[in-house]
């Protein structure tokens, strides 16, 4: 740096202005001073060799300016040196050796974390470290950066290393900063032991993606093609067996043992899951490692010859038609093959459709129907026949509209009709009617079932029961004497079978005088009870010459 000091005294005629300037103390002090200053023009120069920013930092100055060229008046000033960092410290390997292990077919994952010091300035380009490997890995499995925040290094996989090819890396690794040395320096090195480990791979079908081509109609059973796969793992004499992944159809089937793939079902080119004629199954192979099995997986696009197995149709397959002036109804053929295997069409009629339609191929994709005569409205059946180039048919029933009107179908009413000219309504009034008495019969059996259980039979109470006694003496009468309505105890009994009716009242008659043949009777006792037998009489006044002069006393309970 320089300084400057100023002076009011003359220093043209006299030496009073004449400034001289001196060093009075470095701090801190060394072997030997580092510093010196011009005396006449303040410049401050490094005057010694060893300025070391990692020992001392900073200097601090006293300036002495002293008038009359330095022996006159004095003043001093403070000059502050700061030293700045120099790249001459190479960061150091902290440790030299690393040994790492690491899983084969991994990639990205830390192998090793390279740990250096560096004594310049952290932070500063002296100080960030740049790795670099600088043998070892010819084929550039490794990859190494920089942590920013600690200025270790990341020893990275960049490949997946294998295990079967190589199983040992041994790399050397230097490190440098990102600006120059300022000194003569050798770059530090550390040695880096990798070993990688073995794994379970999966097999590996070769090719990846296998296509075979086969035509669509081969005999199921057919054997389309060998697909197999290799185990990576070659020392461990693995066993692969295989099985269908992807099979959307089911069309294929695979031996687990030496995978041949045979026609499980027919083939279709024409197919929904056959895309632009091919046909697309993945196959896995699995192998028996342990702990866990691996899988591997193999594509095969099966390519499907056409064959001529599609007859050509019409679409649409129905239209509407005017029966007066009809245009001409232009429908598109589709066939589902492939060239040689299509156009061109021949168009027949047939099933007696020709009595009133014609039928023509107009370009090699379309064919035109036209109406002979004047139809009667109502829907009919065109039973058109179309042929490809290979004479392969197909008969399709395209159904018209034939509507009462004139020129272009625009508003064609459409009607359904049966064979036998019965419309769609008066089928259903016929199921209408036929429900209505359906319904009718219904109610008419729940009527008499109504009436069944509100009809009740005439019974008596169950208290009600009770017997008939009759008492007479000797010239009385028996039961001839005795008016009873039997006919009510029978109603009664036949309707409930245990229960009888209360018996009625019995009318009082005259007593008679008994026949002089008759002999005298002896007084005793009639007792009627009710039962289903009608009556029944006990006693010795029973018989034809029961009755007497005697009137007869009964008693009833």
């Amino acid at each position: 740096m320089t300084v400057n000091a100023t002076d009011a005294d003359d220093a043209i005629n006299v030496n009073n202005g004449i400034i001289g300037y001196s060093i009075l103390s470095e701090e801190p002090k060394g072997a030997q001073d580092m510093f010196t200053i011009n005396a006449a023009n303040g410049i401050i120069s490094v005057i010694g060799t060893g300025l070391d920013r990692e020992t001392t930092p900073n200097y601090t100055l006293i300036i002495q300016a002293a008038d009359q060229e330095g022996f006159g008046l004095t003043n001093t000033a403070t000059a502050i040196i700061k030293v700045t960092d120099a790249n001459d410290n190479p960061p150091v390997f902290d440790p030299a050796t690393y040994e790492s292990s690491v899983n084969e077919n991994e990639v990205g994952v830390l192998v090793a974390r390279l740990h250096v010091t560096d004594q310049d300035l952290p932070g500063s380009p002296a100080w960030n470290a740049v790795y670099r490997i600088r043998s070892g890995d010819p084929q550039g499995d490794f990859e190494i950066t920089t942590d920013p925040k600690t200025n270790d290094g990341l020893l990275k996989t960049a490949k997946g290393l294998d295990y079967e090819s190589q199983n040992r890396y041994t790399l050397v690794v230097s490190v440098e900063n990102e600006v120059p040395f300022t000194v003569g320096l050798n770059p530090a090195t550390a040695n880096v032991l990798v070993v990688v480990k073995d794994v379970n791979e999966a097999p590996i079908f070769i090719p990846p993606v296998k296509q075979v081509e086969v035509r669509e109609d081969v005999p199921v059973g057919y054997q389309i093609t060998s697909y197999t796969a290799q185990d990576p793992d070659k020392e461990k004499r693995q066993k692969i067996t295989y099985r269908m992944g992807s099979d959307p159809a089911g069309w294929l089937e695979i031996d687990p043992e030496n995978g041949i793939i045979t026609a499980a079902q027919a083939l279709d080119r024409e197919s929904a899951h056959a895309i632009n004629s091919t046909y697309k199954a993945i196959i896995l192979a699995v192998d028996n490692g342990s702990p866990n099995y691996a899988t591997g997986t193999g594509t095969l696009l099966v390519v499907l010859g056409d064959v001529n197995d599609n007859g050509p149709v019409p679409e649409p397959r129905s239209f509407d038609i005017c029966n007066r002036q009809p245009e001409e109804q232009i429908l598109k053929i589709i066939d589902k093959d492939l060239p040689p295997n299509t156009h061109p069409f021949k168009a027949e009629l047939m099933h007696g459709s020709g009595s009133n339609w014609t039928a023509s191929v107009v370009q090699p994709d379309e064919v035109k129907l036209s109406m002979k005569k004047e139809l009667e409205p109502g829907e009919y059946s065109i039973f058109l026949k179309l042929l490809d180039a290979q004479g392969k048919d197909q008969i399709t029933a395209v159904r018209a509209q034939v509507c009462s009107c004139e020129g272009p179908a625009k508003n064609c009413e459409r009607r359904a009709y049966i064979s036998g000219g019965m419309g769609v309504p008066a089928i259903l009034g016929i199921l209408g009617g036929i429900l209505a008495l359906l319904i009718l019969l219904l109610l008419l059996l729940l009527f008499v079932r109504r009436r069944k259980v509100e009809k009740e039979p005439l019974l008596p109470p169950e208290d009600d029961m009770r017997d008939n006694v009759y008492h007479y003496d000797e010239e009385g009468g028996g039961e001839e004497d005795q008016d009873y309505d039997l006919s009510q105890l029978h109603r009664g009994l036949d309707a409930r079978g245990a229960a009888p009716p209360l018996a009625p009242s019995p009318r009082w008659r005259p007593p008679t005088a008994p026949p002089l043949s008759c002999p005298p009777q002896h007084g005793g006792a009639h007792r009627q009870r009710s039962g289903h037998g009608g009556r029944r009489a006990a006693g010795p006044g029973a018989g034809p010459c029961a009755g007497g002069a005697g009137a007869a006393a009964g008693a009833a309970r």
